[in-house]
């Protein structure tokens, strides 16, 4: 069996145990870059890094021998499961799990961001030698917006820095957030009380522009908001125009409406906001848990074993 890995932008696939373990049943090729559809001829199957690689109905069709695509992660949204039905592809799922990487970055980001790390960071460098009083995370309300497997370990993180974890999800009640150790509160309550505003939420039609001006306006001015899990889940016009204002502290970001962020964008002209390029999901640990997930769909599917499909797929 012939396996294509498709853009290993990281270089990171081929040192990961799983491909090992897979090398010892197939022939696995790694590209690294942007791939066209006329390269995969001869490759049984494919897995796909991410949302990288769209896969519409002329790619699909383009793949005259593919008869499985392992699309790692939980999103897919850019696949034509359609047209890859009409081609005879099966898709399947290999989400290695939640981003570990997320939770973690979400403390990074609120630590960064309250201790004006980066700003004092330039600072020094050019010689100039301020030294503010900031706050610190313990005694201080972690908000979680979405409590579900990422959002729980930034949940355990938070804790572990002594805050007081407050929570809401659509379909969280007080039962379930007191067996995951946090409290539960209404979205608009937990945005009026919480000192960091964590967003984990998935970006389902009914959660697009979830934290919206209104909402935005109940958070305290001394509030700092935290996005690592999809951009359109907050108004973007809205938030810029909140930071700017000075109505909250300020925001760490690490995911956008449209990526890459365009240049010159209004937040990367505003001083109490710090951006990062989508980093949350690509760490040693993910490409790890993908690498495994791809290698346990692709064994089960040469020993023709049930595969994870995604829903309604």
């Amino acid at each position: 069996m012939r396996v294509a890995v498709l853009d290993d932008i990281h270089f990171a696939w081929g040192s990961t145990p799983g491909i090992a373990k897979l090398r010892e049943r197939a022939v696995v090729e790694i590209f690294t870059g942007p791939t066209r559809a006329a390269a995969l001829d001869g490759f049984d199957a494919l897995i796909a890094n991410r949302e990288r690689t769209r896969f519409n109905r002329e790619f699909l069709a383009a793949l005259t021998t593919v008869k499985l695509i392992v699309q790692t992660g939980n999103h897919a949204n850019h696949v034509d499961f359609a047209a890859a039905h009409d081609c005879g592809i099966v898709v399947a799922q290999a989400s290695g799990g939640y981003s570990v990487g997320a939770a973690e970055l979400a403390i990074g980001l609120a630590i960064a961001c309250m201790r004006q790390i980066p700003l004092l960071d330039r600072q020094v460098r050019v010689g100039q030698w301020q030294v503010p009083s900031t706050p610190v995370l313990q005694g201080k309300t972690f908000g979680v917006v979405g409590l579900g497997r990422v959002g729980s370990h930034a949940a355990r993180l938070a804790a572990a820095f002594g805050m007081r974890v407050v929570a809401w999800s659509p379909t969280l009640d007080a039962a379930r957030a007191a067996a995951a150790g946090v409290e539960w509160r209404e979205l608009d309550t937990l945005l009026a009380e919480a000192d960091v505003v964590s967003i984990h939420a998935a970006l389902t039609p009914a959660a697009r522009g979830l934290i919206d001006a209104r909402r935005l306006s109940l958070m305290r001015r001394s509030a700092w908001l935290i996005n690592t899990a999809r951009g359109p889940l907050v108004d973007e016009a809205a938030l810029v125009s909140a930071l700017a204002a000075g109505r909250i502290a300020g925001a760490g970001l690490d995911v956008f409406e449209q990526e890459p962020l365009p240049a010159g964008h209004p937040l990367t002209r505003l001083p109490n906001v710090i951006l990062t390029p989508h980093i949350g999901w690509p760490t040693d640990d993910g490409y790890a848990r993908f690498a495994d997930a791809a290698c346990s769909v692709l064994l089960a599917f040469m020993e023709g074993r049930e595969l994870p499909l995604y829903g309604g797929h």
